[in-house]
């Protein structure tokens, strides 16, 4: 049990540096303008920049910049195009997180919550079969929004999504979050 206990404060201790760093590269990312001056290399290839673009509109520090870039190519490319290849980078992004959050993370969470009193009803709440269909749908939800897609993935990791389930979703809700913005940036000119 003492084992188990240390094995678990070390894996929460690791995932909270490794989500730590991850801030701190998308915030430097974004105050030095990396991202923008990266996407101007490849200017001119728009399906290019609206996968690097979607790479970066999973993210709660990027999405931002994401977003006006996906606004921006979508003004002068098909819109549907634009979505399609966003939508492929986003599931890219979206894998990356998922890999890590899924099992990682949310473990480490429920093991937390089993630390404190009444364990037994918080743990039999996470394994309700609408728990986990509820968590799925709402991650599905926050992904397809502007939202950070790090929150709707760890609710599906609490849902216990399997991976083949969650590419198609992934990338159907991310497509059609990116559709969404071209179509307001176009109506917007």
């Amino acid at each position: 049990m003492v084992l188990r206990y240390i094995r678990m404060r070390n894996r929460l201790i690791d995932d909270i540096i490794i989500i730590i760093i991850s801030v701190i590269v998308a915030i430097t990312l974004v105050k030095t303008g990396l991202i923008i001056k990266f996407l101007n290399l490849t200017h001119g290839f728009w399906f290019i920049d609206s996968f690097l673009a979607g790479l970066f509109f999973t993210s709660a520090f990027t999405t931002a910049p994401a977003i006006v870039t996906l606004g921006g190519i979508a003004q002068y490319n098909s819109v549907i195009s634009v979505a399609i290849f966003g939508g492929l980078g986003a599931l890219c992004g979206d894998l990356i997180i998922f890999r890590f959050m899924r099992d990682r993370l949310s473990e480490d969470f429920i093991y937390l919550l089993k630390q404190q009193s009444k364990k037994e009803r918080i743990t039999s709440i996470f394994k309700l079969k609408f728990f986990r269909w509820f968590t799925f749908f709402l991650g599905a939800l926050i992904i397809a929004s502007p939202l950070p897609d790090e929150l709707g993935i760890m609710m599906m990791g609490f849902s216990k999504t399997k991976t083949s389930l969650f590419i198609p979703v992934s990338f159907i809700f991310n497509t059609l979050g990116i559709l969404i913005i071209g179509l307001i940036a176009r109506a917007i000119i």
